[in-house]
């Protein structure tokens, strides 16, 4: 009786080891391959896998339970490449290789792991879990490295590194969020993971509620997945994380050339009315020579808060008022939601219900809920039809002149918390889909429909920005990080919210300058943060209508002074910022990029004190610091630095202590860089002086710099009408290479002053023949001259340069000493 007993309990314990060995519910063993061109497809005990090979770096492998789904993406646009790809069969593995990468796949669990064209494992599934599913729901497990660190996912709160923590995207209406919550606005299921000198990129192309856990509560696994879907995935390799970013924007699109003017400086509140008030505030900036672009009209405008409507009263001319801040070289962008008011004789909504524009209930009757006019319908931007309407309902906005556009409340929501229930249905292209997969990517549509349809009207490059959004957004629009809150912890946050922006394709994108609501910002505060924003992509001041006024004159006189040289320095920095832009059109790189860009294996660019820095475009290095602080600690990696506005030099690989005083935010510039700057417009509707000055900094390195022109407001740059010129420093040389420019475009500057930073002679030869240089004094932070009423002396940050000037730019020319 004892042994048959003991014989049982065996038996039991064998199938239950073996039950958590190998689950039920992954994908199991490999029944059938076929082979294509450059795919497999695996029909297992449990399922069906398919891997693609999108590129020598890109593989796609998509899981189901059943057959696969039709292929459809609202994010990836990117096509597989031709190229080699060698499919073998060996005992118990098929191996996918390409010149860069190995897929190695086990049969018996299927299982999917990763390798260097060098032989190292790069990701590498758990053994037993691999793909599970529980219920509908769906993740795949990978294997913990030892030391691995993660980056990514876009709008994330937390630190840089996400190690140690899990994330949910469910785009959500967050109200002055604290600076750990999640999810808020937007999601990017995209993360790069880090470790033992290699990279690797996860895209999770699902867009159900989905989760992230890279080492929350266990110490086995990183792990994504979904309530439903697809586990429909792309491993992305590459030589370095800007390569990953490189392949990841292949897949889902690069920005287009934003507008010059959108990369102004930017004032909006909740709200500017009447029109009286917001022609004030126009003036005041002019009159008090602080550049301008755009001004905002928040939700006031409207006739009850209906989108499409101009409130009789507070705007009774929009047209001329429009056109009076076109006249002073002044953008109008307006607020836009979605909602449509359900009220008779109301137009859009007439025309909505006329022409099946909307969200359904399952019984076919329209979704309805509270927004701000009150019960409303909302746009289906899943029907082409849809989108078209919608963009066509801003043909009236765009005949009086607005170039703006304000997508908010897109997540959705709406009163009551969003609570919105899961059987809204969306017509999803035709193929229908409910609340639970299209809520994610509601936003990235609205902006895309605006874009698509302002595009059009315009026949110009419009401003559109957006709160909610998903991967991909970044073809149609900029993001703002929404409401954020009036801390030194979120002026923080929101560079590290940028920068993970940036990781995840999203480049054009900012913050609300000043906090936009949980009280009204200090002096200090407003000035630091004003400072920061210089340096951000999008450079935009919002505040809530129950705080005070938050202009840069609204918080003294000494503030003024610093929000001035702040945003002057912004427009001299404008060929800088335009040329960075080009980069990130064409590759994807972010202009403000992470140290863990640049620097990736660097450890001490981690550390918490330095994970707020930033590089701005290839040469500025940024380093945030609250505005309670005098004196902080800044990490200058690999290469020699510049204090941007003393000059003074340091040796890289080391922490210094620097002084930062309200009126000095730590910049720094690398040596061996470049940096083209103008002469000071109040607007970009003016032009420059007709001199390139061409910040040039000594360094032990050699570096380079693509200079990119166009008219900045046609779409003539993507039919070719453009320049570019290439600007070459060759320390080993004693060189400095100013390339010939390439392209179909006359240049506004007709000169370019090189203007020479740490350079330890005053002889230099241009093209072979002694060039003659001379010394200035220059102050590249006060943005007034002496004779100005406003000016005020400031002798601390002057630095001396040596100058020379190149009457011919056209022509190439080399610079020798």
């Amino acid at each position: 009786m004892k042994k048959l007993i003991l014989i049982v309990t065996f038996c039991i314990m064998a199938t239950v080891t073996n039950a958590q060995q190998y689950p039920d519910n992954s994908l199991g063993e490999l029944k059938k391959l076929t082979k294509g061109k450059n795919s497999l497809t695996l029909e297992t005990t449990n399922g069906v896998a398919r891997v693609i090979v999108y590129s020598p770096e890109i593989f796609r492998i998509s899981i189901s339970k059943k057959t696969p789904a039709a292929d459809f993406s609202y994010a990836v646009v990117g096509k597989p490449v031709d190229c080699k790809v060698n499919i073998l069969e060996t005992e118990g593995q098929v191996l996918v290789i390409t010149d860069s990468l190995r897929l190695q796949v086990n049969t018996d669990p299927v299982r999917f792991k990763l390798i260097s064209h060098d032989g190292k494992t790069v990701i590498n599934e758990d053994d037993t879990f691999g793909t599970t599913w529980v219920g509908e729901e769906v993740t795949t497990f990978k294997r913990l490295q030892e030391g691995e660190k993660f980056i990514g996912l876009g709008e994330k709160t937390g630190n840089l590194d996400r190690r140690g923590e899990g994330y949910t995207n469910w785009n959500s209406d967050v109200p002055g969020y604290n600076v750990n919550h999640d999810p808020i606005y937007a999601s990017f299921p995209f993360y790069i993971g880090i470790h033992h000198n290699v990279a690797y990129g996860i895209y999770f192309d699902n867009t159900h509620k989905s989760y992230f856990n890279f080492g929350a509560s266990n110490d086995r696994y990183s792990s994504f997945g979904a309530d439903a879907g697809e586990m429909d995935y792309y491993y992305i390799g590459g030589n370095s994380v800007a390569r990953i970013i490189e392949n990841y924007t292949y897949l889902t699109g690069r920005a287009p050339m934003p507008p010059l003017w959108g990369l102004g400086f930017q004032q909006s509140r909740w709200s500017y009315y009447p029109e009286a008030q917001v022609m004030d505030i126009a003036r005041t900036f002019r009159n008090k020579k602080i550049p301008l672009d755009v001004l905002y009209l928040d939700i006031h405008y409207m006739d009850a808060y209906k989108v499409f409507t101009w409130h009789p009263e507070r705007f009774p001319n929009p047209s001329g008022m429009v056109s009076n801040l076109r006249d002073m070289g002044i953008h109008t962008a307006v607020i836009i939601d979605p909602g449509i008011k359900v009220e008779k004789g109301y137009a859009p909504y007439e025309d909505g219900i006329q022409k099946n524009m909307f969200l359904k209930y399952p019984d076919g009757t329209n979704y309805t809920a509270q927004v701000w006019p009150g019960w409303c319908n909302f746009t289906d931007y899943t029907m082409p039809e849809a989108r078209k309407w919608w963009g066509d309902k801003f043909n009236d906005d765009v005949r009086i002149g607005i170039t703006g556009f304000w997508n908010d409340m897109n997540e959705i929501a709406s009163w009551g918390a969003g609570k919105t229930s899961s059987i809204v249905r969306f017509n999803w292209e035709g193929r229908g889909a409910s609340y639970r997969e299209g809520k994610n990517v509601y936003g990235m549509l609205m902006a895309r429909s605006t874009y698509e349809g302002v595009r059009q009207l315009m026949n110009k490059r419009p401003l559109v920005l957006t709160r909610a959004a998903f991967a991909g957004a970044q073809r149609y629009t900029a993001i703002w990080t929404g409401d954020n809150a009036t801390s030194e912890e979120h002026m923080l946050l929101g560079c590290r919210l940028v920068n993970s922006l940036g990781i995840t394709g999203m480049p054009f994108c900012g913050t609300d300058v000043g906090g936009f609501m949980n009280g009204d910002a200090s002096r200090s505060l407003f000035a630091r943060w004003i400072s920061i924003g210089a340096f951000t992509p999008f450079f935009r001041v919002h505040k809530h209508v129950d705080y005070n006024m938050s202009e840069p004159w609204s918080y003294g006189a000494e503030v003024e002074t610093i929000s001035r040289n702040y945003i002057s320095l912004r427009y001299k920095l404008l060929p800088y910022l335009y040329s960075a832009f080009y980069e990130t059109h064409g590759k994807g790189i972010p202009v403000n990029r992470s140290l863990s860009i640049t620097n990736t294996f660097d450890d001490k660019t981690w550390h918490y004190v330095y994970q707020n820095q930033f590089m701005f475009g290839p040469s500025l290095l940024v380093a945030p610091v609250e505005s309670t602080k005098d004196l902080t600690k800044v990490y200058l990696p690999q290469g020699n630095w510049y204090d941007f506005y003393t000059g003074k030099q340091y040796e890289g690989r080391q922490e210094v202590s620097v002084e930062c005083p309200l009126d000095k935010l730590p910049v720094f510039v690398k040596g061996g860089s470049f940096v083209p700057m103008q002469s000071l417009i109040q607007s970009t509707s003016e032009q420059p002086s007709d001199t390139l000055f061409l910040h040039i900094y000594a360094g032990n390195e050699p570096g380079e710099f693509v200079y990119y022109e166009d008219d900045g407001v046609s779409f003539e740059n993507e039919s070719g009408k453009f320049i570019t010129q290439k600007f070459s420093f060759n320390p080993g040389k004693h060189q400095i290479i100013i390339e010939k420019p390439l392209g179909n475009y006359t240049s506004k500057f007709t000169k370019i002053m090189l203007v020479l930073h740490g350079f330890d002679t005053e002889n230099f030869k241009l093209n072979g023949i002694e060039a003659r240089s001379t010394a200035q004094d220059i102050d590249l932070i006060t943005s007034l001259t002496e004779n100005d009423p406003l000016y005020i002396a400031n002798t601390k940050y002057r630095q001396t340069v040596r100058q020379i000037m190149i009457n011919k730019p056209d022509a190439g020319n080399i610079l020798s000493w």
